[in-house]
């Protein structure tokens, strides 16, 4: 049996509450079929289109300037209650015996990161460049173009640097819960005399979880996007295909800057840190459909390292 840490994309889920509704049970079937193969797994994922959503939907309410970090953990909330209601029916159909559960939580962040000061992390709908230019000008947030995709609203994305509720996801691992945690990165938040204080910020979900794989001594942490490999030269006449990584190889791709600073780059990255720091372990990039021949070891990019 192995410990795997799934990263979940933002394609594994829905734009809408309508939507993702059925887009996760085809994504419940993918991560049924890794329990079924005998692993232990335990769930995090995107939030980026929700999170956006939900933030759009309460600041034109009358609640005015509504906080951020309360946005994400309803995103947290309604998208982990969609993915246990997917999972614990697939489940049903193939008699397996198992439970699913949801924690909302939060993940520690420094105040003086720089992030807070250089936002870099996109979230809700696309725009046009003259629709971006014109929120901007509003006071509505910083915009950004995404990947050749259009502008989206950036907000900051500091390091994570501790997951809250990690003593309660090790008490549910060991009563054979399948945990979902960690949603959207975790809602950030920064210590206080008393407790934590919530901060508008999104932390890059691939980062948090790294840390969520290297804190339960994961064997695999296993990220799931919309290719099945990592390219190099990509979406170019000689655009490569990479099945194996090493970290010296992926710090040289990064130094040429063949991964994209909202795409592939933080995927790879996290994925380098986690190895770097877990000894034996390996990550795997990959997309949703092709999840269980990836841990079979027959597709997918693996990287491999540490100390």
């Amino acid at each position: 049996m192995k410990r795997i840490v799934v990263a979940l994309g933002g394609n594994a889920l829905g734009s809408n509450p309508k939507q993702q509704l059925e887009t996760v049970k085809k994504t419940a079937r993918r991560l049924v079929d890794l329990v079924a193969m005998g692993n232990e797994l335990i769930i995090s994922h995107g939030n980026g289109p929700q999170v956006g959503m939900i933030y759009k939907a309460m600041d034109a309410s009358e609640s005015g300037d509504f906080p951020f970090a309360e946005c994400g953990a309803m995103s947290q909330g309604y998208i982990g209650y969609h993915l246990q209601q997917a999972m614990q029916a697939e489940f049903e159909k193939r008699g397996m015996r198992r439970k699913v559960a949801t924690i909302v939580s939060q993940v520690e962040v420094d105040e003086d990161d720089e992030a807070f000061t250089h936002p870099t992390k996109p979230i809700g709908n696309f725009y046009t460049k003259k629709e971006a230019e014109k929120l901007q000008a509003s006071g509505l947030g910083v915009y950004k173009e995404d990947a050749g995709r259009g502008y989206r609203r950036v907000v900051p994305s500091p390091i994570p640097k501790k997951i809250c509720q990690l003593s309660t996801i090790k008490e549910m691992i060991e009563d054979h819960i399948v945990v979902i945690t960690c949603g959207g990165g975790g809602i950030p938040v920064v210590k206080a005399k008393h407790g934590y204080n919530g901060v508008d910020a999104v932390i890059d979900k691939d980062r948090t979880s790294a840390l969520l794989a290297r804190e339960l001594d994961a064997d695999i942490l296993l990220i799931l996007t919309t290719v099945e490999k990592v390219s190099i030269h990509y979406l170019q006449k000689d655009e490569k295909k990479i099945a194996k990584m090493s970290l010296e190889e992926a710090k040289e791709y990064i130094e040429n800057g063949e991964f994209a600073e909202g795409s592939m780059l933080p995927k790879v990255e996290a994925c380098m840190e986690f190895v770097k720091h877990s000894k034996g372990k390996k990550a795997i990039i990959t997309s949703l459909s092709k999840a269980k021949f990836a841990i079979e070891g027959k597709t997918g990019t693996t990287i491999e390292g540490g100390k």
